[in-house]
């Protein structure tokens, strides 16, 4: 067995050498004890990342390593960006490994990094859809190097996922064996593309946030550089070549559709591919973290309020257009045909968060974890092998998971997510600590004036009590910041797209040591100053009332209808629950409303109950977490339901 106690020690030195505005706690140092997170981690690391890795060595992308490394004959199968599965789940693997070690886990990533390895090209340039017969490549391929590349080629795409799995590889396990193959390659971007090289930017953008993970834990500030240089490219002239006109690859040649249009410090509406976009607002944030880059902060702040305030949906999903996975125009959020791909809300929430390490604000992390518990949460079956590549808010009965899909991004993608989320907790500055997400868990946090324990106990999203514990070995003045949820406060969201439609009252209460204390708010958070002790408890009690929720009158499809949110939770009304169908329900705005745990239901669940209407009369009504949909099988669902004011068509 590694010494895993010894590298999470360690894990100091893969800490950002550039000072950042804020810092996440590692993900190796935040151990979950969390009755809600912890289950869903579990089965994540023993079901869901096995299943993808059975599935990659099914369908053939590993065997794709295999034939590029000449250890297997073949033509190279499926997509041009097929490897990225392969990356994304070693990721995964990787931040669950930090969790609970599992030796046979820990071996199969070992034999698939030598497969990678020995796929890599002598300078370090690793695309097997190309390596396995550069003069017939895969469709979508360049007959050379990169000559696709800002059309949609993917080698850079592929890239960013082969570092980000990479880091985690090497933070998890302190093994250098994938780190090493991801610096060559990214030594040999650094060599082929820049100012006085190949000026040209990633179709997808991927690999921006993955430089910058790479600067982080190798100290190399040429690849914050390198990052800069492909965000500022975009919107000009680039070296590289469009494809043919009237093939199937033309869509790639748009420019809005993959962020092009324009210069970044001119965009200011979120446009395009969603996924491409989310991935583009989380590399410039982290640029802007680390190097102030001018224009950049005022760029991602007028391209946040677009989403939030007209592209939003109330899940945390975003990209409502099935054509080209795209954003819509503003306030364009159809339930039935939202296309809201689980990618889309995976890149929504690391946008999010980034943008709150490079400003400290709670707002971003508000709609973090909406997007965690809904929009995300909802691409993955309860048994943990069925997945959704779309989440759409309302269905009459034909929606189901599936084990996997031709295009594949999505199961992997949402397994390093669930993966990371111990790193998504807690943050730190100086003697600050910030506690982002409300989750059972224990972290050793390294502050500037010395070492702090901190140990959270909560029940949440079911309750909303959570109890704090901090000690040190030496005492010193620190700052607590305890995030104040906007729904805590009766703001449904961060802007005027979703408010809550009763009057019901309630706020955060804050007691130290059993004493109540009046909240000082700092950017959204309830900060305490103070030298804790061994014995000090923070008590922090959220009103977790269930609420009815509005849309802004411009989205069309939600015009007299009503949703339901308790705490960070929206819910949905299943047909198996409520008679068989749900969309001829009238849920009356004056109908009582109950929340009621139920350990019988989908694993324990806290439902939503009350009475409906029907045009036969009074039906009982039940609204679980939207999560939790489609796993008792296929059947109508909606999240908006009519309150009996006028509607019309969803």
């Amino acid at each position: 067995m590694r010494l895993w106690i010894a590298v999470v020690l360690a894990c100091a030195a893969c800490q950002p050498k550039a000072e950042s505005p804020l810092r996440a706690v590692p993900f190796e140092t935040v151990k979950l004890t969390d009755s809600f997170w912890r289950p869903r981690l579990s089965t994540n690391r023993t079901v869901t990342i096995p299943h993808i890795l059975r599935q990659n060595e099914e369908t053939g992308r590993v065997d794709n390593f295999r034939k590029a490394a000449g250890l297997l004959p073949g033509e190279y199968q499926g997509r041009r960006f097929n490897d990225t599965d392969i990356y994304k789940v070693i990721e995964a693997a990787s931040y669950a490994l930090a969790q609970e070690y599992d030796a046979a886990l820990d071996a199969e990533i070992d034999e698939l990094i030598g497969l990678i390895a020995a796929a890599q090209e002598e300078d370090g340039y690793l695309f097997p859809a190309r390596t396995i017969d550069p003069e017939n490549p895969a469709p979508g391929v360049g007959d050379e190097r990169w000559v696709h590349e800002s059309a949609g080629s993917h080698e850079l795409y592929n890239a960013g996922h082969l570092i980000e799995a990479a880091v985690a590889h090497y933070r998890a396990t302190g093994n250098r064996s994938l780190l090493d193959v991801a610096v060559r390659f990214a030594d040999l971007v650094d060599r082929d593309f820049g100012p006085e090289a190949r000026r040209d930017v990633p179709g997808h953008e991927e690999i921006e946030l993955a430089l910058v993970k790479l600067s982080d834990v190798t100290g190399d500030a040429r690849y914050v550089e390198l990052a800069r240089f492909f965000i500022d490219e975009r919107g000009r002239e680039h070296d590289g070549k469009p494809y043919p006109e009237g093939t199937s690859f033309a869509i790639y040649n748009d420019r809005p559709y993959k962020q092009d249009h324009a210069p970044v410090v001119e965009q200011k509406k979120a446009s395009g591919h969603a996924v491409r976009a989310a991935y583009l607002y989380t590399g410039m944030a982290d640029v802007l973290a680390r190097t102030g880059a001018p224009g950049y902060r005022e760029s991602l702040e007028s391209i946040w309020k677009d989403v939030v305030a007209t592209k939003l949906y109330l899940t945390g999903g975003i990209g409502s257009r099935d054509t080209f996975e795209s954003f819509g125009d503003d306030f364009e959020l159809p339930n039935r045909t939202a296309y809201t791909e689980t990618c889309a809300a995976i890149g929504n929430d690391l946008w999010n968060h980034r943008m709150f390490l490079a400003s400290g604000e709670a707002r971003f992390v508000d709609v973090m974890e909406r997007v965690l518990y809904n929009g995300a949460l909802s691409g993955v079956s309860a048994n943990g092998d069925r997945f959704f590549y779309t989440n759409p808010l309302e269905s009459e009965g034909g929606v189901e998971r599936v084990p996997y899909f031709e295009v594949a991004c999505c199961p992997a993608n949402l397994a390093r997510l669930l993966a990371h989320l111990p790193g998504f907790v807690y943050a730190q500055k100086g003697n600050e600590l910030f506690v982002n997400l409300f989750v059972a868990s224990e972290a050793e946090v390294e502050l500037d004036s010395g070492k702090v324990r901190v140990e959270q106990e909560t029940k949440f999203p079911w309750e909303g009590r959570v109890l704090l514990s901090l000690s040190s070995e030496a005492s010193f003045p620190m700052t607590l910041h305890l995030r104040i949820p906007g729904w805590s406060l009766g703001r449904a969201l961060p802007s005027d797209l979703y408010r809550f439609a009763d009057t019901k009252e309630g706020s955060p209460t804050l007691k130290v040591n059993g004493v109540e204390v009046p909240l000082s708010v700092e950017g959204g958070f309830a900060s305490i100053r103070r030298v804790f002790g061994a014995d000090d408890r923070v008590e922090w009690i959220l009103p977790m009332q269930v609420r009815r929720v509005a849309a802004h009158d411009e989205v069309e499809g939600n015009r007299g209808r009503l949703a339901l949110q308790r705490g960070p939770l929206v819910y949905a009304a299943e047909a198996v629950d409520n008679g068989g169908r749900v969309l001829d329900l009238v849920l009356p705005e004056e109908a009582e409303l109950e929340a009621i745990f139920r350990e019988d239901l989908l694993g324990g669940v806290v439902a939503i109950t009350g009475t409906a209407r029907r045009d036969e009369g009074e039906v009982p009504f039940l609204a679980v977490p939207y999560f939790t949909w489609a796993n008792r099988g296929p059947g109508e669902m909606a999240v908006w339901i009519p309150s009996g004011l006028p509607s019309t068509s969803r």
